[in-house]
C-alpha cells in the first residue's frame, strides 16, 4: 500500500496541469484548436522519433508496437460497433480513440518510471508506441469518418507525420545512426512540452465544470471499454502467452497491463478538437476518466503487479 500511496502522490501534479489548462481557456481565451495542431503535427512526431531512436531495437522489440497496435485496433473497432447501436450523435466515431488507446505518455511514463525503473521504462515506451501509431492511423481515420468522406479521411491520415517519424527512426536506428548530442536538449524540451500541453488541453476543452459527462451513454461505454474491457484483454493476453506460447516475459506483460489501465488519452481531445467532432464530450469524458484514474491506477497496480 505504501507504493500505491506514493503513486497516488505522483499523479497529483498532472491534475494541477489540467486545472491550469482550464484557467488558460477561461481567463486567457487560449485556443485549444491551435495547440491541438501543434501537438499532432510537431510534438507527437518528435516524441515518437526520439523514443524510437533511443530504444535498443531488435526484431522482438520492433514487434511490440505491432502487438499493442493490434490490441488497440481490436478493442477500438469492437466498441465502435457497440457505440453505433447505443449512441445516435456524431460522438460515436470517437469511441475507438476513447477506449482503444490511453494516456500512456503523460500518465503512463511517470508511473512506469516509478514502478519499473529506467530499464523497464524503455520497454514500456516501445510498447507505448503502438498506441501512438493507433491514434495517428486507425483511430484518427475512424474519428474522421464520423464527419468526413472516405477519401477525405484517408487524405487526413496520410498527412499525419507520426507514422513517418516512426518509420524513419526505425531505419536510422537499425542503420547505426543516433541523434547528435547538440539536438538532445531540443528533444528533451519537446518531450516536456508534450506532457504539459497534452494535459492542459483537457482542461481547455472544459468550458463549464457542469455537465462533464455530456451524453451519459457515451461516457458509460467509454468507461466500460477503458477500465474493464482493456484490462481484461491485457490480463487474458498475459495468461495466454505465459501459459501456452511463452513468447514474451514478465516485463512485457507488466508494460501492456499498465498501458491498459491508463485513463482516456489526452490525444483523443486533441483529435476531436482538430476534427471539430464533439470536442466538449471528449474533453469532459477524458477529464472524468483522469479523475477516476487517480484512485483506479494505484489500486490496480497494488492488486495485479508484483
Amino acid at each position: 500500500m505504501a507504493a500505491a500511496f506514493a503513486l497516488f502522490l505522483k499523479l497529483i501534479p498532472l491534475y494541477v496541469t489540467v486545472a491550469l489548462g482550464w484557467l488558460a481557456r477561461r481567463y486567457l481565451e487560449a485556443s485549444g484548436k491551435h495547440i491541438a495542431g501543434i501537438m499532432l503535427y510537431i510534438m507527437t512526431p518528435s516524441v515518437v522519433f526520439s523514443g524510437v531512436m533511443a530504444a535498443p531495437l531488435s526484431t522482438e522489440v520492433i514487434l511490440l508496437p505491432v502487438l499493442t497496435f493490434g490490441l488497440c485496433t481490436v478493442i477500438g473497432v469492437a466498441h465502435l460497433w457497440l457505440a453505433r447501436r447505443f449512441i445516435t450523435d456524431g460522438s460515436a466515431s470517437l469511441m475507438p480513440l476513447s477506449v482503444g488507446t490511453g494516456n500512456t505518455g503523460y500518465f503512463g511514463i511517470p508511473v512506469a518510471l516509478l514502478l519499473f525503473g529506467q530499464d523497464g521504462l524503455a520497454l514500456y515506451i516501445v510498447c507505448m508506441l503502438g498506441t501512438t501509431l493507433f491514434e495517428n492511423s486507425v483511430g484518427f481515420y475512424l474519428a474522421a469518418r464520423g464527419r468526413y468522406s472516405l477519401k477525405d479521411s484517408l487524405v487526413r491520415v496520410a498527412r499525419l507525420p507520426s507514422v513517418y517519424a516512426f518509420g524513419l527512426a526505425v531505419m536510422l536506428n537499425l542503420s547505426g545512426f543516433s541523434i547528435p548530442d547538440v539536438f538532445t536538449p531540443l528533444f528533451d524540451n519537446l518531450r516536456g512540452a508534450y506532457s504539459v500541453l497534452g494535459m492542459m488541453i483537457i482542461g481547455m476543452g472544459i468550458v463549464s465544470l457542469r455537465g462533464l459527462a455530456g451524453n451519459p451513454r457515451f461516457t458509460g461505454l467509454a468507461f466500460f471499454g477503458k477500465f474493464v474491457s482493456w484490462p481484461l484483454v491485457a490480463l487474458a493476453f498475459w495468461w495466454l502467452d505465459a501459459s501456452v506460447f511463452g513468447i514474451y516475459h514478465l516485463a512485457v506483460y507488466q508494460a501492456i497491463f499498465l498501458i491498459s489501465i491508463t485513463p482516456i488519452a489526452a490525444n483523443t481531445v486533441v483529435i476531436a478538437t482538430l476534427l471539430d467532432t464533439a470536442p466538449k464530450q471528449a474533453a469532459g469524458t477524458a477529464l472524468l476518466s483522469t479523475l477516476f484514474a487517480l484512485a483506479f491506477i494505484p489500486v490496480m497496480v497494488a492488486l495485479v503487479l508484483p
